[in-house]
């Protein structure tokens, strides 16, 4: 027997799924547990292993590998919890970082700050300046070196850097991604002085053009790789001493694993780990169901997140933005919010009620855990509201406190506004399907598609209680839930399902058309660098792909967009097919006839995605078929349960999931129990459980109708 694992590291819960090569699926979740995240790892392993009715030693030691996801890089870039590093750059250009282009007024803006761009303040900077430093060296625009690197001076700045506490270096010099020579000597030099010092080149992390943007990067990785070696080396160690057979991957930004020992020097492509986990299981998913189309959203206990599936692809995207700097690192395109279920409900100046960004996170936690917390939640609201059952979460195993519920919203929303504690809760849940609708049309929308010709997955610990509203907010009109065993750990699923993903990539502007031999030769260089890679991650693979892409623009702009090449050496025919297939997707994506051939095309950056294909990965098994529609048998009682403020509380029924079968259909409004989540089917829709054990929500079509409608396997 060998097993898959996927653990999701969250700020709330850590989940676990196992599947192993006879179809078996389990799933587990356990209280994540700051700021040593790796116990809660192993907390929750415990659970997959008492499943199984095994010792956690015996179920590693027949485990193929397990690919983890956490959010302790990004935590620690948003929240500033880095420590100090050093960076050294060419004589003359220490303040990039400082001055940050015109970028730091509007990268990360929201449209409103946007409407007044020049009164936005640039962020504080990455560093003290004082750990900027610069050294003289010149290599010009073709890697030709103008100015040979002053190693004396270079070794005073190393020196003044160590003895001021600095334990990693950022080295980022002037057009070092045409020629790499002096940064791989500064870090020879680093070594010299000290071994032990942790170091990160541009050339390696981000060898691409634009200082700014290079640099930011390049910092930030720094920033965050000493701490993320030692997280995985204790959790590695500690795996390793309960038998774990198989490598530890960790999941990256671009909807890849690596290995564990590899993931710290490239440290800034984890920073989406946990982000990307559900669009992957997504795709896994709408492979199983026939669905090319799809919108991924995880409600989970800090943040909400949407990305998009289109023709059976996740979305990607070469940069992304923290605390108002870039990042170059390739990466599918997720949109968060911070509405997640501990996401505090408040009151701003003017009497708004407004939900987030804040969060009660899994320490202390919403009111109704009863460990201190006296903010409400959307958990809280959703316990008022009926919602969620009063015996707790987790099948019981995580207690729920009404009373604290009630008297935090009644304390801070209810008595401000002049409300019942019932309306100032169902004002909560209202408000939070009005916003996550919004983040799904800035998604779906504002990226030139149309929502009703998507199918909506909605997973996470408060998903499938908020999906049908946030739905209905931009018009789609069908929901998954995806539930059998994974139920609100579908993340971690998706982390089970990944591949190892690695990207190389390369600036060399060229204008088009260009010489054909100059391109392959990218392309070979690149293409190495992925092999020899995925040859480091001690995984044998059914199979290597290789994806060639070119990031090219018009002259004169800085919208680059991302254009697939045809495998197979270079010829004129081979660049101009590239060059269409640019302008067809810079229309798609800005609109038909906005671009301008005669300006001028320019390919800037080359990259070559490799994926190393692992043995198996988990699918949802089929589940045993009703002998009706009638789902009278899994229904467990009937509760009040509140979802408009006008309607009031309405008697409603309530169904376990454990009792339901393929082709039940439940007629709204009801409620569906699962160990690990809630799911609310509003009245005028209807969902229907599939082959799969997922449940279909739909809008408007009769239970007679929708009886018709079951066939997991095949496109809705």
């Amino acid at each position: 027997m060998a097993y898959v694992i996927g653990v999701d590291v969250g700020g709330t819960f850590t989940d676990a799924v196992l599947d192993d090569d006879a179809g078996t699926v389990l799933a587990a979740k356990s209280p994540s547990t700051p700021p040593d995240y790796s116990q809660g790892v192993l907390d929750v392993l415990e659970l997959l292993a008492e499943q199984l009715g095994v010792s956690l030693p015996e179920m590693l030691a027949d485990t193929h590998h397990i690919a983890h996801g956490t959010t302790s890089s990004l935590n620690a870039l948003v929240m500033g919890n880095v420590p100090p590093v050093g960076f050294l750059t060419t004589k003359g250009h220490r303040d990039s970082i400082f001055i940050m282009n015109v970028e730091g007024r509007y990268l990360g803006r929201s449209p409103h700050e946007l409407q007044n761009v020049l009164g936005q303040r640039k962020d504080h900077g990455l560093l003290p300046k004082r750990h900027a430093l610069e050294v003289t060296e010149r290599i010009d625009r073709d890697g030709t070196v103008v100015v040979t690197l002053d190693e004396d001076e270079a070794r005073a700045r190393i020196r003044e850097l160590l003895a001021d506490g600095i334990r990693a270096i950022a080295v980022s010099l002037l057009w070092s991604f045409r020629n790499p020579v002096h940064e791989q000597r500064i870090r020879e030099l680093i070594a010299e002085e000290d071994p032990d010092v942790f170091v990160t080149l541009s050339s390696e992390v981000s060898p691409r053009i634009r200082e700014f943007a290079r640099n930011a990067t390049t910092i930030m990785s720094t920033q965050i790789g000493p701490g993320l070696r030692d997280y995985l080396t204790t959790l590695e160690d500690t795996l390793r001493e309960n038998r774990l057979s198989g490598p530890l991957l960790v999941m990256q930004s671009n909807g890849g694993a690596v290995a564990a020992r590899e993931a710290p020097a490239a440290a800034i492509s984890t920073v989406g780990s946990v982000l990307t986990g559900g669009v992957v299981g997504s795709v896994a998913l709408g492979r199983q169901l026939g669905h090319r189309n799809i919108i991924s959203t995880d409600v989970g206990g800090t943040t909400f997140l949407a990305g998009l599936v289109v023709d059976g692809e996740p979305v990607r995207d070469t940069t992304t933005v923290i605390n108002h700097h870039p990042i170059n690192v390739p990466t599918l395109r997720v949109d968060a919010i911070g509405s997640g279920g501990g996401a505090i409900a408040w009151l701003d100046a003017g009497g708004n009620l407004r939900i987030g960004p804040h969060s009660a996170q899994a320490v202390p936690g919403p009111a109704c855990y009863g460990n201190g917390g006296t903010e409400p939640t959307n958990t809280d609201a959703n316990l008022v509201l009926g919602i969620l059952p009063e015996r707790g979460l987790l099948g019981g195993r995580k207690p729920l406190s009404l009373e604290l519920a009630r008297e935090a919203i009644d304390t801070r929303i209810a008595k401000p506004l002049g409300l019942t504690v019932e309306e100032a809760a169902a004002a909560i849940y209202t408000v939070q399907n009005a916003q996550t609708g919004d983040l799904l049309r800035k998604t779906v929308v504002e990226a030139g598609h149309d929502p009703r010709g998507f199918v909506l997955y909605a997973f996470g610990g408060a998903g499938p209680a908020h999906c049908a509203g946030y739905a209905a907010e931009v018009g789609c009109t069908e929901v998954v839930v995806p539930l059998g065993p994974v139920a609100s750990a579908f993340s971690a699923f998706g982390l089970a399902s990944s591949d190892i993903v690695l990207a190389a990539e390369l600036s060399d502007p060229l204008h088009v058309p260009f010489d054909p031999q100059r391109a392959e030769r990218n392309f070979a260089q690149l293409e190495q660098q992925v092999r020899d890679g995925l040859d480091r991650q001690g995984v044998m693979f059914e199979k290597v792909e290789l994806h060639r892409e070119i990031d090219m623009r018009y002259s004169m702009q800085l919208a680059e967009v991302t254009t697939p090449v045809v495998a197979g050496p270079l010829d004129t025919a081979a660049v101009e097919e590239a060059t269409t297939g640019f302008e067809e997707r810079y229309a798609a994506q800005y609109g038909k006839d906005a671009g301008f051939r005669e300006a001028g095309i320019q390919a800037i950056t080359f990259r070559v995605r490799g994926i190393g294909i692992l043995p198996f990965s988990p699918q949802l098994p089929p589940v045993p078929a009703a002998d009706s529609p009638d789902p009278s048998a899994a229904r467990t009682g009937r509760r009040p349960v509140c979802l408009d403020a006008a309607a009031g509380y309405v008697d409603t029924p309530v169904y376990d999931y454990r009792e339901l079968r393929s082709g039940h259909v439940l007629t709204g409004p009801a409620i569906v129990e699962v160990p690990t989540t809630t799911v609310v089917v509003p009245a005028g829709t209807t969902g229907t459980v599939d082959d799969l054990g997922n449940l279909l929500i739909r809008a408007g079509v009769p239970a007679t109708e929708e009886s018709t409608l079951v066939t997991a396997g095949s496109a809705s």
